[in-house]
């Protein structure tokens, strides 16, 4: 049963998340904070039972002072039932709506919805955010993070409001029994705070040295394994152990700088408490000689001095973990709220079903030209393609051919020009109806460590199941499907294709791939090398499932086997990033221009990659 505000884990921001810690945390908890202060209300109350707990102890020393011992229940039993009502009723309801708060309203929640939060902007990012780092650091930021965030936040509510309210419980305790224990109390307060702002600056520091170093040793073992079949094939299992110590190396000697932090920390704090009940409880029994106080005030102020002196290590590691995990957060900061690169127009409208006229008007862009090392790309190209018509485009390696594609798709702006379909400039238009409009089987395909069904549904997440194994049988995948099982007895549909597909091979992943794109049904679909790396066997099956997919669709088809695209309405030939030849297979071989060249010296039906080679796109 849940009590007091909840927190809706999974709401999504307005806003861009800001560089700065302060103004992060606005935008991570808005929206928790009703749940927040609800908990902080139950923390403070539980914190100040403590001067409570220690004001009771006295008066019940000095009832039991004040008369005979046969007299103590009948002249005090009130004072004694409270006690008992409230140790038994009271104390134990407020700590257990304590934890309560914590517990259920803010860890369970307060977690999903930062992470849910990161993630959306994470994946919102432009292809070159992920091609710049590792996947497992992304990955590892984004859990570190959410989960710091969530712990500072905790703590707060657990240490800081339960911390100062024991505090300022005890100083009016103490000013109950007496000025000068109050001012000692005081003194101590604020040497305690100058203490903790001191040393919690370097903790946090070398928190946030340590978490860049774990970060860099999880991306550094996920690139690893995610390529393992590579480091078989090449026999570099050394070379990746001494890579991976390497980066361990680097987070023990973090580790380590931040063990010595702790272990000075831990010194000096046993030391300032221990000063604290020497302080209280020497003063209280002085003033007690002089008649002062009473033998009540002293049981209360050695009980609560010695309860805070014990919850001074409690709160000070507390606030250890809270700035370490600051730390992190800062340290998360760093990588997660970059700005996009590119981003939806402010004005940015859906893109409606198109026919697939495609116009791409004086069109450049180099990689890397603003950090001044620009190659590759295209230079004011200009193409047209009508809708319905079926083209390949055909170059040596960096000639264009999959930037055309990239700046269709619109994972890069073009520096010049602009790109159009039926007449609609695509920077117009939001990303995601953009891409919605176009299929796209790749060379690489793309397979998720899911089953075969949602591997397929990905194309279209709301197809019927009649449609799903229509899409699967026009691309010849279902019989295969239909024979499969996995390690943890899955079958058919329902069975797991391993990370990347690993478990199908290149023909198989190809009739997924293809099967996905049926169902998909874009009016402009793109076959990125679809069958290179098939062998000429298996690309002959697969070629009639590539015909349906290609039916009443604007295609654009690059290959290095001219073989696969010889029967094109037209073909495009592109080299250094222009245009050079465009017309049907026969019109360009009469000519015996470069693509008549690249036919004739094709071996196996490849373009040679010789002198006609640029730098990788």
């Amino acid at each position: 049963m849940r009590l007091g505000p909840s927190i809706a884990p999974f709401a999504r921001a307005t806003e861009n998340p800001p560089g700065q810690m302060g103004p992060f945390f606005r935008w991570a908890l808005r929206g928790a904070w009703p749940g927040i202060l609800w908990a902080t209300f139950w923390s403070a109350m539980a914190g100040s039972l403590e001067a409570v707990s220690a004001t009771l102890l006295g008066m019940v020393i000095d009832a039991a002072n004040s008369a005979e011992p046969a007299q103590v229940f009948g002249l005090h039993g009130t004072l004694f039932i409270g006690f008992a009502l409230f140790y038994l009723i009271a104390r134990p309801l407020v700590f257990g709506l304590n934890t309560s708060a914590t517990s259920i309203t803010i860890e369970p929640n307060l977690f999903p919805l930062i992470l849910s939060r990161l993630h959306r902007w994470t994946i919102g990012q432009a292809v070159t955010f992920f091609d710049n780092d590792f996947a497992g650091r992304i990955a590892q930021k984004q859990m570190q993070t959410a989960r710091a965030a969530t712990d500072v936040v905790s703590g707060c509510v657990e240490t800081v409001a339960f911390g100062l309210a024991s505090v300022l419980g005890s100083v009016a305790l103490m000013a109950a029994i007496s000025g000068w224990a109050t001012a000692g109390l005081v003194i101590w307060v604020i040497a305690y705070i100058a203490f903790i702002r001191g040393f919690l600056r370097k903790v946090r520091k070398a928190s946030g040295a340590r978490a860049a170093a774990r970060a860099m040793v999880t991306g550094q073992i996920v690139d690893t394994v995610t390529n393992m079949k590579t480091v078989k094939l090449f026999a570099s299992s050394g070379h990746e152990d001494r890579v991976a110590l390497e980066a361990m190396e680097g987070f023990r000697d973090s580790a380590i700088s931040y063990g010595i932090v702790s272990s000075w920390f831990r010194f000096w704090l046993m030391l300032l408490a221990g000063t604290l009940p020497v302080a209280l409880v020497g003063t209280t029994v002085w003033l007690y000689s002089q008649g002062q106080a009473s033998a009540g005030g002293i049981a209360a102020a050695g009980a609560i001095s010695f309860r805070l002196a014990q919850m001074t290590g409690w709160v000070s590691f507390s606030l250890m973990s809270i700035f370490g995990n600051l730390g992190e957060v800062e340290d998360g900061i760093r990588t997660l709220t970059a700005p996009y690169t590119l981003a939806d127009a402010p004005d940015a409208t859906e893109l409606p079903r198109v026919r697939g006229e495609i116009r791409m008007e004086g069109v450049s862009f180099a990689y890397g030209r603003k950090t001044g090392d620009g190659h590759g790309g295209v230079d004011g190209l200009t193409l047209t393609i009508q809708p319905g018509e079926k083209i390949g485009i055909v170059g040596a390696s960096g000639a264009g051919k999959s930037t055309l594609v990239s700046l269709l798709l619109r994972l890069y702006d073009p520096e010049k020009g602009r790109v159009l379909i039926d007449g609609i400039d695509v920077r117009g238009v939001t990303q995601e109806s953009l891409r919605r409009q176009i299929g796209m089987v790749t060379q690489e395909t793309a397979m998720f460590n899911r089953s075969a069904r949602e591997n397929i549904l990905y194309g279209r997440p709301d197809a019927t199941e009649a449609e799903l194994f229509a899409a699967a049988e026009a691309a010849e995948a279902h019989e295969f499907i239909l024979r499969m099982r996995d390690h943890q007895g899955r079958s058919g549909y329902e069975a797991h294709l391993g990370e990347r597909g690993v478990k199908l091979s290149g023909g198989q992943r190809q009739r997924i791939a293809l099967a996905r794109a049926f169902l998909k049904d874009a009016p402009i679909l793109v076959l990125d090398e679809a069958t290179s790396a098939l062998d000429s066997e298996v690309e002959a099956s697969i070629q009639t499932a590539l015909q349906r997919v290609m039916q009443g669709k604007t295609v654009l088809a690059i290959a290095h086997r001219l073989s696969t695209i010889a029967e094109m309405d037209r073909i495009v030939v592109l080299d250094a990033g222009r245009i050079v030849e465009q017309g049907s297979h026969a019109e360009l071989l009469a000519p015996g221009g470069l693509y008549a060249r690249y036919w004739q010296r094709q071996s196996g039906g490849f373009i040679g990659t010789d002198d006609e080679a640029e730098a990788a796109e």
